[in-house]
């Protein structure tokens, strides 16, 4: 076989790894094609100020044996344990997350507890009963409509800029997972095992150099093993003939042959651009649509600000939704330099201002923003700032998308040896051990070793219901 994989994010390289081990025998050939000129998608690492930092908080944690396997035997022993502290800032309070009860109640005050949890009762018995199809009465049935909308509503708006009922409620079901108020706080006063729940792991493994080693390890080992990576390369489309696979060609309209592709693009774009596309099927992928992301890094002049790795910024009068601070997560990081460098979080849409915004602009709207939070003390100075852009960085769960989503899956699954993967590609709200799932199951159809239904992963909400994780010593059954 001739493969050819499009991307290079956890992903097509964890499929390319797993697949470059069969070159030789069952496999010709793997050329992989990236638009950007690095390896690891959202997952890759840069250095800013002679420092180390992620796209964002990239945390991996994994329960499945196979996903945590794959992933030490890529970073080695190039990695430590991180002590998980995140915080929700509201009304200029900081709670901890997972809830602590005396931090809680201290902040929200003894009668504003007792209105959360009268809110919450309604719910528990029956009463009220909400529509669990939205993101906001799946969670208003787990937390009350109070909770709701001190802990969820502002920081999921700001996230997909659409109002909470107007959400599917896949992205509470993936995010999280079956905890309830209930639960949470007796998980919090340690009546029940909160480790169960992923959303609550309070540890977890960082490669030493940053996330983005990881992906440029396996970049390393698949081409060691012979598969070619080309970089700044765009794919412009998949060409294909009967319904069948017959190469790709590149955005300079050189034809690549293949007798399977692998597709980690935009799932809109990967099949937008597919030859003779029926027109209802281009009319409902016309329909699919993702979210954009601004990161802005801040350089600031102390290198003792605040403990968290990152802080959810629950306040609707400031436009970031989640602060980095990459001093917190390992020293190898940050060395000998004395700054600290946080990421602002925005997002947004093409066609919204912010998108809009100079470098410049951006920064001035980050720095004010930071210090308003009391994060940093105004006489803290901030040295320098650098502004990313993140064209279609998450795809969007609005209401009812399914009915959307199933008819574009069939006619992909119409297509012989086509495969779509990934964050992007799949239109799956993905963490990174989702995706490096999703690279292993797609090696394993490839190879004629199973037949699994990729669309599949990150749906089974019980997926973490394995016990298995890493721990500093490597794997540890739980």
């Amino acid at each position: 076989m001739k493969i050819v994989v499009i991307g290079a994010g956890p992903a097509g390289l964890t499929a390319t790894y797993q697949l470059a081990k069969h070159i030789g025998k069952e496999i010709e050939s793997i050329d992989v094609f990236e638009a950007n000129g690095y390896a690891g998608g959202m997952s890759t690492s840069l250095e800013l100020w002679n420092q180390k930092v992620d796209l964002g908080p990239h945390r991996f944690f994994s329960n499945d044996e196979t996903v945590n396997k794959l992933w030490l035997e890529i970073v080695e022993n190039e990695y430590d344990m991180v002590k998980r502290l995140t915080r929700i800032y509201y009304n200029k309070k900081f709670f901890y997350y997972p809830l602590k009860p005396v931090n809680a109640l201290k902040n929200l005050g003894a009668w504003e507890a007792v209105r959360c949890v009268a809110s919450y009762i309604p719910q528990k018995i029956g009463l009220n009963r909400q529509d669990k199809d939205t993101f906001e009465g799946w969670v208003t049935q787990k937390f009350g409509k109070r909770l709701f909308n001190i802990f969820f509503k502002t920081y999921t708006e700001k996230l997909w800029g659409i109002p909470c009922d107007k959400l599917d409620a896949d992205f509470a079901m993936q995010r999280i997972k079956k905890l309830s108020l209930s639960e949470a706080i007796l998980s919090a006063i340690s009546l029940i095992d909160n480790k169960k729940h992923k959303t609550l792991a309070d540890e977890f493994a960082y490669p030493k150099y940053g996330t983005g080693y990881v992906y440029e390890q396996m970049r390393l080992k698949c081409e060691k093993m012979g598969a070619k990576i080309h970089l700044k390369t765009p794919v412009h489309r998949i060409q294909t003939e009967e319904n069948k696979v017959k190469g790709i060609s590149l955005a300079d309209q050189v034809f690549v042959p293949a007798d399977v592709v692998i597709s980690s693009m935009p799932l809109s774009l990967m099949v937008a651009h597919l030859p003779d596309l029926p027109e209802p099927i281009r009319k409902k992928v016309a329909q699919l649509k993702y979210r954009n992301t601004i990161l802005v890094y801040l350089n600031v002049n102390s290198d003792n600000l605040f403990p968290d790795q990152w802080i959810y910024i629950h306040d609707n009068q400031l436009q970031t939704g989640r602060i980095t601070n990459f001093r917190n997560w390992l020293p190898t990081l940050y060395g000998n330099e004395k700054t600290s460098v946080l990421c602002m979080e925005y997002w947004c849409y093409d066609e919204d201002k912010l998108w809009q915004l100079s470098e410049k602009e951006l920064i001035e709207l980050a720095c004010n923003e930071l210090y308003q939070t009391g994060l940093v003390p105004k006489n803290i100075a901030i040295e320098q700032g650098k502004t990313i852009k993140l064209h279609r960085s998450y795809p969007v769960y609005f209401r009812n998308y399914k009915e959307i989503l199933e008819p574009v899956q069939e006619y992909v699954n119409s297509i012989q040896n086509l495969y779509a993967i990934g964050r992007y590609g799949a239109y799956k709200y993905n963490n990174q051990d989702h995706s490096i799932l999703m690279g292993i199951k797609v090696a394993e159809n490839v190879l004629g070793i199973a037949q699994h239904n990729l669309w599949d992963i990150n749906t089974d909400y019980d997926i973490y219901q394995e016990k298995t994780i890493i721990t500093k010593t490597g794997l540890r059954k739980e």
